[in-house]
């Protein structure tokens, strides 16, 4: 039996309604219930900003989101470099000696469970540091971990549009006497600056949230954010774990809505460019 267009287009529209609440109401109802004034979580008795006050005063808490956003920041930055020399390596060079392997290699952290990771990671960074005395655990181990992990996410959304972009375009600029650097930094760097952007806000949202990984390597004096709001979720949340979070949504939700207009008008711009070289 047939059905209308009509039905399959509201039946469509409100499967998309109902995954979007399954994926954002608890987000909804953290901020909400930030405000709380009750102790008790679900429980609302009132307006009130004192878990935010509460929060200014929390030392520990204000330490580890410190330490989250430094390594958030280092992660971002080295997963972008290292995952695009590895995607330019996977694109550009198409045989060498292991490329089977490195490929492998560059995307099992994507398979691997992060326990796996991050205890074979503890167990090497530990023997080397008997064996040379460092790195001693802490923010440098945990920033490896999460490279290894965030190199991997970055080499894959890189990969992909190098795959797509037109060859050409290079080899006009080469055909035109540019040299190898200036083919990457004038024609290609801003071809997929777009994918760098996305490949950084996502390593660092990854790193950002980790706690596996940050489990196994962090050390004294050297526990970030997830790791505090984890160790406090054993024996009970406090409401001031509400209003962290709720800062943290609101810092990624303005920087997601800055980068989205930063390459919407970067689109813009070069779809501007392209019809004014047509027009010559």
């Amino acid at each position: 039996m047939a059905t209308s267009p009509a039905f399959n287009r509201w039946f469509g529209r409100g499967w998309l309604a109902l995954g979007f609440l399954f994926l954002y109401l608890p987000i909804v109802a953290l901020v909400v219930y930030s405000f709380n004034d009750s102790p008790v979580p679900n429980v609302w008795r009132g307006f009130t900003l004192k878990w935010y006050e509460a929060l200014l005063r929390d030392s520990e808490m204000l330490t580890g989101l410190w330490l989250s956003l430094k390594i958030a920041f280092l992660t971002a930055c080295g997963s972008v470099v290292l995952g695009t020399l590895a995607a330019f390596a996977l694109v550009k060079y198409k045989r060498f000696t292991g490329r089977t392997l490195f490929s492998g290699m560059v995307n099992a952290p994507l398979v691997m469970p992060e326990v796996v990771v991050g205890l074979s990671l503890l167990l090497m960074l530990v023997s080397v540091q008997r064996a040379i005395g460092f790195p001693e655990r802490g923010l440098t181990t945990i920033w490896l971990g999460h490279l290894l992990l965030g190199m991997a996410y970055a080499a894959v959304i890189i990969q992909s549009r190098l795959q797509d972009m037109n060859p050409q375009l290079e080899e006009a600029a080469m055909d035109l006497g540019a040299r190898p650097s200036q083919v990457f930094w004038l024609v290609t760097l801003p071809m997929i600056a777009q994918s760098l952007v996305s490949a950084w806000l996502l390593t660092f949202t990854i790193s950002l949230d980790d706690v596996v990984i940050s489990a196994f390597l962090s050390g004294p004096g050297s526990t970030t954010m997830p790791l505090v709001i984890f160790s406090r979720a054993r024996l009970g949340l406090n409401p001031t774990v509400n209003a962290m979070a709720t800062v943290i949504v609101v810092i990624v939700a303005i920087g997601v809505v800055a980068a989205s207009y930063l390459i919407a008008r970067a689109e813009r711009q070069r779809a501007l460019e392209m019809k004014a070289a047509n027009r010559a």
